[in-house]
């Protein structure tokens, strides 16, 4: 039997009591809500709150799905040859509850940035999309499917 391979990741919606978000800059992309693929024996929650704290220094508690959200593009990895699997990613809204902000081998900047603000610094189509499922979110589950490659188009979304 072949087992079908899918990539497991995670993301945080980290809001402080100030109303602000934290986003991160990836070496490779924009700014980005923090996050993370999930290694091989860790559970959805440690993996979240160990990718928040190493991308950006800040420890959180991890308090709400509001997204779950498949890349069902099949593409060529960076190398033009590595089929890339499909990626499942579960969206988290945290809490802050300690750390300082810095930066990591991951990210070149990050800071909080007021709510209202964020879309203006998120230039990639699917994180905007899957912040607006933040912002739209009213206690129902949003679950999105897209491609990136070539182009971001949005196959299926509603709640659950």
């Amino acid at each position: 039997m072949v087992w079908p391979m899918h990539i497991v990741a995670v993301s945080g919606i980290v809001e402080n009591e100030e109303g602000q978000i934290l986003l991160v800059k990836t070496y490779r992309g924009g700014w980005v809500c923090p996050g993370g693929q999930v290694e091989i024996g860790e559970n959805l929650l440690d993996a979240l709150i160990r990718e928040i704290n190493e991308e950006s220094g800040i420890d959180v508690i991890v308090s709400q799905l509001y997204g779950v959200v498949s890349n069902t593009g099949v593409h060529k990895w960076y190398d033009g040859v590595t089929t890339v699997p499909t990626k499942v990613m579960l969206d988290f809204i945290c809490k802050p509850v300690g750390g300082e902000l810095r930066t990591s081998d991951e990210t070149s900047d990050c800071r909080w940035v007021a709510k209202d603000q964020v879309l203006e610094m998120i230039t990639a189509p699917a994180i905007r999309a899957r912040y607006q499922a933040y912002l739209d979110f009213n206690g129902k589950t949003q679950y999105m499917d897209y491609v990136t490659k070539p182009d971001f188009e949005v196959k299926l979304s509603r709640t659950i």
